[in-house]
């Protein structure tokens, strides 16, 4: 056929073009609704919808996608692009999705220990510790996020206060945040990311220099006895961290200790460089005697 036979060619009904996608006509007509497949045109008196012969391929690709629970904005990612681009955005996103499906496998596992009693056993796991902490100045950022923003937010953030920390006599101990309220994929926090500084004139004639509009601010965190727990860098996945948390926490129970502040994680070791079982983070709570 030839490029004018395409032009000419008679038009399609919605039916006889479902039929040839092999699709219904209501789908043909959600895919026009969400966007991702519209009709070659729509008689204006009778509201029929008529499609062409070349678009069957794409109405095909967007039902293929559609039984990858793809998003709809991913779908038009994928069907805008052409050739390995638009194999490279579907390799991206089913990464994406074996990335979840581990994530979620793995909370199954826990989630089936809790539920048969064997919290015990995967908290055995954990040896816990204290030790005291003296008062520090540290530069923070403070910010409502959720579960899956997290790990790209922590990063960023503590970049940020790494860089700052330079003009206030360098970092003076390990990055950590604070968890002011619980984050997960419904509730947002908000969590605080922290770096010590060395010099607290220079910090805070630095964070009077940032004016009022200033992201990064800086405040004292005081003296503490912490308990805590070391991980490592697999451990610091969902729900793997969780036992951590729930660990010490079942500790401070038997040892009469309850936490005098919110929990937080002290990143101490490269996580770039670390591998797998290499010990990064210490999950810990301030304490106090009941």
């Amino acid at each position: 056929m030839t490029e004018d036979d395409t032009v000419h060619e008679e038009p399609l009904t919605i039916g006889a073009f479902a039929a040839r996608a092999r699709l219904s006509a209501k789908a043909l007509r959600l895919y026009d609704r969400l966007g991702l497949l519209a009709p070659a045109y729509v008689d204006e008196a009778s509201g029929y919808r008529y499609y062409r012969a070349d678009q069957v391929e794409r109405a095909r690709l967007v039902a293929l996608l559609r039984q990858l629970d793809m998003p709809l904005a991913r779908i038009a990612e994928v069907i805008g692009a052409e050739g390995a681009e638009a194999a490279g955005l579907l390799a991206a996103y089913w990464a994406d999705v074996e990335a979840r499906v581990a994530g979620q496998r793995t909370l199954v596992g826990y989630l089936r220990g809790r539920l048969s009693g064997r919290s015990s056993e995967m908290y055995g796991k954990f040896v816990i510790e204290t030790v005291d902490v003296p008062a520090r100045v540290v530069l923070t950022e403070k910010r409502h996020t959720l579960a899956d923003e997290l790990p790209a937010w922590i990063g960023a953030s503590l970049g940020r206060l790494e860089a700052a920390a330079r003009e206030c006599g360098g970092v003076a101990g390990a990055p950590f945040v604070v968890y002011h309220a619980e984050v997960s994929m419904e509730s947002d926090g908000p969590a605080e990311a922290c770096v010590p500084v060395a010099d607290e004139a220079a910090a805070r004639a630095w964070a009077e220099r940032q004016g009022r509009a200033r992201e990064i601010r800086v405040r004292v965190e005081p003296a503490a006895r912490v308990a805590y727990t070391r991980i490592t860098k697999a451990q610091v996945a969902h729900p793997q961290i969780l036992a951590a948390f729930e660990a010490v926490e079942e500790w401070l129970a038997r040892e009469g200790l309850e936490p005098a502040g919110p929990c937080r994680e002290v990143y101490f070791a490269d996580w770039a460089a670390a591998g797998p079982e290499d010990p990064v983070c210490d999950v810990a709570f301030p304490v106090r005697a009941r």
